[in-house]
């Protein structure tokens, strides 16, 4: 197709009328051109309008004398019009007005229109466009008009060029998750809109389920939505609920305004507005969260979150929650509690571009004990009892060896009440040096110049106490401080090509500032403690060699075998190792009962529970041993272009231990076994195994007899303690995993300020509380399976018998589709030590495109829920929900 400039001029000199009626356009439109009039000529299809002084030239037309030009008419476009159409574009110079057929299209400045028919007058300059109807009547074509970010489809637009307003008929506009369906619009210059008859949806169908019908609205673009009473209209049908006004923010970027909150009937607290508040934007660097719930029963609670960021800098918030539970009737003191509780939580990140080589980060989580028991709602919140802090700053110097880390530390049980606070922990390292390498000299280097040389120096003040004393004396006399140094000097040697062997020595202390003293109180049978201050410094050291090889074993099958080969590799290792003892200064004999028999008295150290423990009791010199392998098989495949494929049997196995030469008994330690291995690339397992060579007597001591001596039988050994864990994965093909894939691996890319992160969290601990309401129904199954088993023996806290704890545990969650609107989900476990099935939750979800309903069950437990809720999917209504909750809390 042919482009060229047309325009219209503004002069009384006749123009000559054509001497045909027209030129015949493409085959199969002859219809169109013989209906023409004799002042009329068919175009090419694509053209170009710009306030040129030229006629275009057309066969069979009379050229205006461009040497007389005419003066530009002051009705002239001040840009350049492209219009193009596939079908054809017919010109009537008598009426200044053209007409496009088929898939018309036109544009100017930023203003892209499209249509199935547009007709264009000069003399006002007004742009009309249309569907049309074919033979089975439903409409094709209809006019939509892109104007910058927004789009607008319609049955019919009129928009003049000259004041660039339109008026729009029978419209569905797109701003950001909704749409506004009107009968008339009317668009002004700077792109605002004035609508009569209005229904503002978030469905994307041509007849929504549900809108919100007012009969004016206007509408500001990128800013807000605003319109006079409306009401709800769910399929086409009335409700009762009507509003005396709607504010529809469709704005971009930071802006302050009021978080509606959410109704909630709870069982213990009454009925209730939760998370209702205001957001406050304070600018590019920082805003402010406030939330707050109010209950029937006279509970309440507030949240601040202060977020704060600099690009390129750091970024980070604050989450500080403050709550009072009235639970019961004041005038039943027996029935009545009241409880105050707080939790704050902080997190810092630091961009590792701005200081290289220095980072600073915080992730501080602690509160009262029975804040998540009256606050929260999920059960991954209330079954984890556990709290922990930590900040931390560390730098390393670029060209130089060191590395310094300093950091604070805090834990808490919720449960028990325990409070383990590290204020501060420190870490001084300078990496390996070789004292003895020349600088500058190539080839092979001597084997002294591989001796390596390098300082460890970490220091940790802690305390441990109920929370009860927090900031008092008994938190202050629970205080432990120590300080360790070790100094590790290390170089190997290659022996021959496959073993290397490879000498160490090490020295260390351990320096504390107080001791633990332990006596016997005969009088009421118990042990009192006490605690001594001082500076106390402990040695150890160590010397030793060590030799590794690898040895790899190969089998192969005949041609007609599926298994192809089957690989081994071992890996064994042997060091000779010598500890000197400096310990046993360190340890006394604690009378723990009345008597004289041995087992009166308890072998204890005067620093058991310090930061850093105490050194061995005794020498050591002997060898310590350990054996690795790994086994592979390759199978014919013929989707490899190999022709064989590799499978991992066992990822790896092995076992290792000790034999000391310089003690008279005991000299074998105990020996570790584990295995690891993943199955088909499905199924996870691992198991390690602590096996105690000897004997013990019918007391439950420990004798220096091997166990496989003066038996009945072969046996290598007493369990000590055994875990094992399996874990797998199964589920459906998901259409849409690449796509997912993709958008997944574009947030983790985007720079996430921490208001985001703040987001994400309020919406994933939405998900926890109600995962019913973000299913995916896209995949049709979903199966996750864990299983773990541990076993461990242990003499109890007086030292007086032994104890063996078993515990043993079944998770499973999972979905699945009854139909591809209905999903079933399941998330359960099995507690096989206390015969019980673990907690459970249960939800049942039903698509209706653009609502969703959920059905969240906890069936039983100290807490159990009931809720029902529908809710529009599109985030912009995410406050408009029907939720019914029913919670039953044993307290």
């Amino acid at each position: 197709m042919s482009e060229f400039n047309i325009f219209f001029a503004d002069t009384t000199k006749p123009v000559t009328k054509p001497k045909k009626a027209g030129t015949t356009p493409a085959e199969g439109k002859q219809s169109i051109v013989n209906d023409l009039k004799p002042d009329t000529v068919p175009v090419p299809a694509t053209a170009i309008f710009t306030p040129t002084d030229s006629l275009p030239t057309v066969k069979d037309t009379v050229i205006v004398d461009t040497l007389n030009m005419p003066k530009m008419s002051a009705d002239s476009l001040d840009a350049r019009v492209t219009f193009k159409a596939t079908d054809s574009i017919v010109l009537r110079f008598k009426e200044k007005r053209f007409y496009l057929y088929n898939n018309a299209d036109v544009k100017y400045k930023d203003i892209h229109l499209t249509a199935a028919r547009m007709n264009f007058s000069q003399e006002t300059g007004i742009l009309e466009a249309m569907n049309v109807t074919d033979s089975t009547g439903k409409k094709q074509g209809r006019p939509i008009l892109n104007s910058g970010d927004q789009e607008t489809e319609s049955d019919t637009i009129r928009y003049s060029f000259i004041s660039q307003k339109a008026k729009i008929f029978h419209t569905k506009a797109v701003y950001g998750e909704g749409f506004v369906h009107s009968e008339q619009i009317k668009k002004s210059p700077d792109n605002t809109i004035f609508g009569f008859r209005n229904g503002y949806t978030t469905c994307n169908l041509d007849t929504p389920h549900f809108a919100f019908r007012a009969r004016k609205i206007k509408v500001i673009p990128d800013k807000i939505i605003v319109s006079g009473p409306a009401n709800l209209e769910i399929e086409g049908i009335p409700t009762p609920l009507f509003i005396p006004f709607a504010i529809f923010p469709i704005t971009q970027g930071q802006r302050s305004g009021i978080l509606p909150p959410q109704y909630t009937v709870n069982q213990q607290k009454g009925i209730g507005l939760e998370n209702g508040g205001y957001y406050l934007g304070l600018g590019e660097h920082l805003d402010l969260t406030m939330r707050g719930a109010i209950y029937s029963y006279g509970s309440w609670g507030l949240t601040l979150s202060p977020t704060y960021r600099k690009r390129y800098k750091y970024n980070g918030g604050f989450n500080i929650a403050v709550a009072t539970t009235r639970i019961g009737d004041k005038e039943v003191k027996q029935d009545f509690s009241n409880s105050r509780d707080f939790r704050v939580t902080w997190n810092h990140s630091m961009d590792s571009k701005a200081r290289p080589g220095t980072n600073f980060s915080a992730n501080v989580n602690f509160g009262t004990s029975t804040y998540n028991t009256y606050n929260t709602y999920d059960y991954a919140t209330r079954l984890n009892n556990m709290m922990s802090s930590s900040i931390a700053y560390s730098k390393s110097w670029a060209g130089k060896p060191y590395n310094l880390t300093v950091s604070m530390n805090h834990s808490q049980n919720t449960s028990t009440r325990d409070v383990v606070i590290t204020l501060p922990e420190a870490s001084f390292t300078v990496n390996t040096l070789y004292p003895f390498q020349k600088n500058g000299v190539s080839g092979t280097p001597k084997w002294f110049e591989k001796i390596g040389v390098a300082y460890n120096l970490n220091a940790r003040n802690t305390a441990s106490f109920k929370d009860s004393l927090f900031g008092k004396e008994g938190m202050l006399k629970n205080m432990q401080t120590g300080i360790q140094h070790q100094i590790p000097i290390s170089f190997s040697i290659p022996i021959t090509k496959n073993i290397t062997m490879s000498p160490s020595v090490n020295y260390g202390e351990r320096w504390y500032t107080k001791r633990i003293v332990r006596t016997y109180d005969s009088l009421n049978n118990k042990i009192d403690t006490a605690y001594q201050g001082g500076f106390y410094r402990l040695q150890e050291m160590s010397v030793g060699v060590s030799l590794a090889t690898a040895v790899y074993g190969m089998y192969s099958f005949g041609k007609n075998s599926k298994v192809t080969k089957i690989r081994h590799v071992m890996r064994p290792t042997v060091g000779m190792n010598y500890s000197p003892d400096f310990g046993s200064k360190y340890y006394y004999n604690l009378r723990i009962d009345t008597g004289n028999t041995a087992r009166a008295f308890q072998r204890v150290s005067y620093f058991d529970g310090s930061v850093y423990g105490t050194p061995a009791a005794q020498a050591f010199g002997g060898i310590s041993f350990g054996l690795d392998n790994n086994l592979e098989m390759k199978v014919k495949s013929k989707k490899d272009s190999t022709g064989e494929r590799k499978v991992k049997l066992l990822d790896g196995f092995g076992f290792n231990g000790s034999y000391n030469l310089v003690v008279d008994s005991f000299k074998l330690s105990t020996i570790n076994f584990y295995a690891r291995t993943n199955l088909f690339d499905k199924v996870n397992i691992s198991a390690t195994a602590n096996v105690d060579p000897y004997q013990y007597d019918s007391l439950g001591r420990r004798t220096p007899t091997y166990a496989w001596k003066g038996g009945k039988g072969f046996n290598i050994g007493r369990l000590t303690d055994v875990t094992v864990s399996m874990s797998t994965s199964f589920q459906s093909g998901d259409k849409k995993s690449k796509q997912k894939e993709q958008q997944k691996q574009d947030i983790e890319t985007e720079q996430t300020s921490d208001a985001q992160m703040q987001a994400q969290q309020r919406q994933l601990e939405m998900v926890r509380r109600n995962p019913g309401e973000y299913v995916d129904f896209d995949i049709p199954w979903r199966l996750d399976l864990s299983y773990s088993l541990n076993m461990s023996k242990s003499r109890t806290s007086d030292y007086r018998r032994d104890t063996t704890i078993f515990n043993q545990y079944l998770s499973f969650n999972g979905d699945f589709s009854l139909t591809p609107k209905w999903k079933v989900g399941l998330n359960s476990g099995f507690d096989f030590i206390n015969k019980r099935i673990a907690y459970t939750t249960m939800y049942i979800s039903r698509d209706m495109h653009c609502w969703q309903m959920s059905i969240n069950l906890v069936p039983f437990g100290s807490f159990r829920q009931f809720s029902i809720t529908i809710n529009p999917k599109a985030g912009i209504l995410r406050d408009l929900r029907i939720n019914r909750t029913r919670q039953f809390q044993d307290l």
